[in-house]
């Protein structure tokens, strides 16, 4: 759980560097590739190829790809069409995706997880709910489609991660997760990209700097060492916790409105989601020690 609280802490302050420095200013294709090859440097270097089975290399790069790749390219075309709130307030549904798509894995249904995902996403409607406008049908379908990527990603590697060699740390394979976003960034950018809107400032180049290697390098690869750690319900719930986070970021440093009421009921719903979980979590295991002895 450390992992996951550290970089909801680290990814408060992406949405509005995003949405204030390269949004409308910067080739949305571009800030994806840059981002994700600065990321690659930081990773690839460590990779041992001849330890790992080339049926996982693959895996993992599929994985990067759509976790990291596709979700960058909706993502980063949401704030084309959406605020930095509304674009938070969209993310809520990342929770139901993260339950139901890890349930869909194991091949079961897990009712209580989805009580408790649900219950994040109170706590999330809570803080950003305040109607919609004439943009929010396109703004939301584009914000899915990042959700959907980030909640796939997730789950595919947590399972992916139990049968990968045990005496092979993480840090030797997450480069093929880079690797596989890079592909389909490089595509991207090649296919889609504005030439014109290169960077012009020092300031955005170090905004890029800073999503690359600390927000994607290190962010990703703690997010999703942290998700093999917990369970699927935790997980889904950390997920709802970076609106909060984002939201105080905003308010706070770019003097953004927010209504600080919600923002407190908001979260407050979503802590005593987690701590519900937490504790469904402990009873389970409880029992099933006790049906074991």
């Amino acid at each position: 759980m450390g992992y996951l609280i550290g970089i909801t802490a680290l990814w408060a302050f992406s949405f509005s560097l995003i949405g204030v420095y390269l949004s409308g200013q910067v080739d949305s294709y571009f800030a994806v590739l840059t981002r994700i090859a600065l990321a690659a440097l930081l990773f690839v270097p460590f990779l041992k190829p001849r330890l790992l089975a080339h049926g996982h290399k693959l895996a993992l790069m599929g994985i990067g790809a759509i976790q990291l790749g596709l979700m960058y390219v909706f993502f980063y075309q949401s704030f084309l069409l959406l605020s930095v709130p509304e674009v938070l307030l969209f993310t809520i549904f990342t929770p139901l995706y993260v339950t139901l798509l890890d349930d869909a894995m194991a091949r079961r249904f897990s009712p209580f997880y989805l009580l408790t995902a649900l219950l994040a996403v109170l706590g999330a409607a809570v803080i950003r709910y305040d109607g919609i406008d004439s943009g929010f049908w396109q703004g939301f379908l584009v914000v899915q489609g990042a959700n959907l990527c980030f909640a796939f990603g997730q789950v595919a590697y947590r399972h992916l991660a139990a049968r990968l060699p045990a005496e092979l740390p993480q840090l030797g394979v997450f480069g093929w997760f880079y690797l596989g976003a890079l592909c389909l960034a490089a595509v991207a950018y090649l296919l889609l990209g504005n030439r014109s809107m290169l960077p012009t400032t020092g300031l955005q180049w170090g905004v890029l700097l800073w999503l690359g290697l600390a927000a994607s390098g290190v962010g990703y690869f703690l997010w999703n060492k942290g998700a093999t750690l917990v369970d699927a319900g935790a997980l889904a719930i950390m997920n709802n916790a970076l609106i909060p986070a984002g939201l105080l970021v905003n308010l706070v440093i770019w003097n953004r409105d927010a209504d600080l009421l919600r923002l407190a009921l908001g979260g407050g719903i979503i802590l005593a989601a987690l701590l519900i979980n937490e504790w469904w979590g402990k009873r389970r295991k409880a029992l099933h020690a006790y049906r074991q002895a």
